[in-house]
């Protein structure tokens, strides 16, 4: 799957795991069902933020918010998988890969701000109670989320334009589980510094300011919770956050682990892993951790069935 030195690339072929067929077939397996497990879980948290009264908050709209992200990620990446374990390797034009790492980087960009809104309605909750429904309306709550659709993939697309115009020649094998940015660059017969600047920057933007002010934001709020005196208020205090600091943990230790770790420090397949961990398990912990002991969502799970049950 190689061309001639001087040939320009027309489409790539992703490796995949290098592995035993068995093994193969067992991680298809074990992909196929995640996959149907995280569409199915993220969904039902859609329609039960969508038609349960009591989930019409603003917490609970960033949550269906961040569902619809994950189902994009995962079908964006889990589908075109299961095709290269199940051939040993895959190939994909040009223009299917840039789309893929297009949808790809603009959802997890979105992430990064959403995760941001979410830490600010905490903060606004907890640090500012009384303010909290004048603050966060319905209106702004939609406003604050398109914002992070809009600047997420807006960023993502000059990004991505850029990229699309350097040359790729020679090798067109991507020793990888998707189109991601630096594989693919590592394949480029072009002068790739001012795209690793402009990674940089993208990187300051969607990286580093989000995760400062989620840190800004969250000690805001362990001194605010620390000056209640009850112990049962500091509770439920820390209670409201748990959910959204083992998601932010997750996603962004994940993401620093493959994006800022130098490359030669991590093996192909530790990086592989890594790729595979907020790509295709995190969308699935997500719906499992905001779900999971939260009295809201399992009323709002008894309000659809009773009205199932009446009709």
């Amino acid at each position: 799957m190689e061309e001639k030195n001087l040939t320009a690339v027309t489409e790539f072929f992703l490796v995949g795991f290098q592995c035993s067929q068995n093994v193969r077939i067992l991680l298809f397996c074990l992909l196929l069902v995640v996959y149907c497990g995280t569409i199915c879980g993220n969904l039902l948290i859609i329609t039960l933020v969508s038609s349960s009264k009591i989930l019409h908050t603003p917490m609970y709209f960033f949550i269906s918010q961040l569902s619809i992200s994950d189902i994009v990620v995962i079908t964006d990446i889990v589908p075109n998988l299961l095709h290269i374990l199940l051939n040993n390797g895959a190939a994909i034009t040009f223009i299917g890969c840039i789309t893929r790492l297009y949808f790809f980087c603009g959802s997890e960009a979105f992430e990064c701000f959403l995760l941001v809104v979410m830490s600010y309605d905490r903060y606004v909750a907890i640090c500012n109670p009384l303010r909290y429904s004048t603050i966060m309306t319905s209106g702004h709550c939609v406003i604050l989320s398109i914002t992070c659709w809009l600047v997420g993939f807006i960023i993502i697309m000059i990004h991505v334009i850029e990229t699309a115009k350097i040359t790729f020649c020679g090798s067109n094998v991507i020793d990888h589980l998707f189109c991601d940015l630096m594989p693919l660059l590592e394949l480029s017969c072009s002068d790739t510094f001012i795209i690793h600047i402009r990674i940089y920057f993208v990187g300051i933007v969607v990286l580093l300011i989000p995760t400062t002010i989620i840190v800004v934001s969250y000690t805001s709020i362990v001194r605010a919770v620390l000056r209640i005196p009850s112990s049962t208020g500091r509770q439920k205090a820390f209670s409201t956050c748990s959910s959204h600091l083992i998601v932010v943990s997750i996603f962004y230790g994940t993401i620093f682990s493959v994006y800022i770790v130098p490359p030669k420090d991590l093996t192909i397949s530790t990086s592989k892993i890594l790729s595979l961990l907020y790509t295709v398990f995190t969308p699935l912990i997500n719906p499992i951790i905001y779900s999971l002991r939260n009295k809201d969502i399992r009323k709002g799970v008894q309000e659809i069935f009773a009205k199932r049950v009446i009709w």
